[in-house]
């Protein structure tokens, strides 16, 4: 991760300077872009951290793992707010577009492409640990498609003399990024929301705990994602029969579900537990 950084950081100033200088309204989004990739990456380096030192307290019992899920919805921000940026760009050069030089432009798209190609190998491998990791390797993994429509640019550029070519590939990129920068946010608010992990059939688990010998009812069955990977569920079983044995089989229900980390209370009829809350 701390290397994915570093590269990105040397790579950003390069892509920066070159688009101020040339006035590329594409090379300024694909930067725009890559200081997303540089967000998240250091933002993710630091929620890494931060889990791993993971120090559960009496203020913060699941310690910090929540800390990448709010990363990953400043990521969310930080592109949304930057593809809008570059829209509003492109809608102001219509019509007065500059001319744009076309070797500066193909060759820091070569190097972006280099860049980002370099850093997703480098992220991949812990992408599906972690939420916000996976938020920096979607970035950057977006962010090639961004630079080869930049290299597209040059070469139209060198070729032709288009102006409007520029202009065409920031609004593609732009375009490119909202939908990833939505989704990574609609993953993040879902578990900020505490809504049900979507690969588990909250309806199908209830039926399952239900079939469980002994157990006459279910109920106060929550099932939510702390961050990806790491599903925890609570549920109240009433029962007659003997408690640890229902306890058993219903934990072996909910871990075949990946629900290992999960709390049972096995009550009989009547119980002082056997009132389910309105929540």
């Amino acid at each position: 991760m701390l290397c994915a950084a570093v590269l990105l950081a040397g790579f950003f100033v390069v892509e920066l300077s070159t688009a101020l200088l040339i006035g590329s309204i594409a090379l300024l989004a694909d930067a725009g872009h890559l200081l997303t990739d540089l967000a998240a990456a250091v933002l993710g380096l630091g929620a890494l951290m931060l889990v791993q030192r993971n120090s559960p307290s009496p203020r913060r019992t699941y310690g910090w793992h929540r800390t990448e899920v709010f990363t990953a919805v400043v990521n969310a921000v930080l592109l949304v707010g930057i593809a809008a940026f570059i829209l509003v760009e492109a809608v102001r050069r219509l019509g007065n577009a500059p001319a744009i030089p076309g070797v500066p432009l193909t060759v820091v798209a070569l190097g972006g492409l280099a860049t980002n190609t370099a850093a997703a190998l480098l992220l991949r491998s812990q992408s599906a640990r972690s939420l916000a990791v996976k938020g920096a390797y979607t970035e950057v993994v977006a962010d090639m498609v961004g630079s080869l429509g930049v290299l597209v640019a040059g070469v139209i550029t060198l070729t032709t003399g288009w102006p409007y070519a520029d202009v065409v590939v920031a609004v593609f990129v732009a375009l490119w990024v909202l939908p990833r920068a939505l989704s990574l946010a609609a993953g993040a608010l879902r578990i900020l929301s505490e809504s049900s992990p979507t690969h588990i059939d909250v309806d199908e688990l209830r039926a399952a705990l239900r079939a469980v010998d002994g157990v006459t009812e279910v109920h106060d069955l929550h099932v939510w994602t702390l961050v990806p990977g790491k599903d925890v569920a609570t549920a109240h079983l009433t029962s007659r029969a003997d408690a640890t044995r229902v306890l058993a089989d219903a934990r072996a229900v909910l871990a075949t579900r990946g629900l290992e980390h999960a709390t049972v209370q096995v009550e009989p009829p009547g119980g002082a537990g056997d009132c389910s809350v309105s929540w």
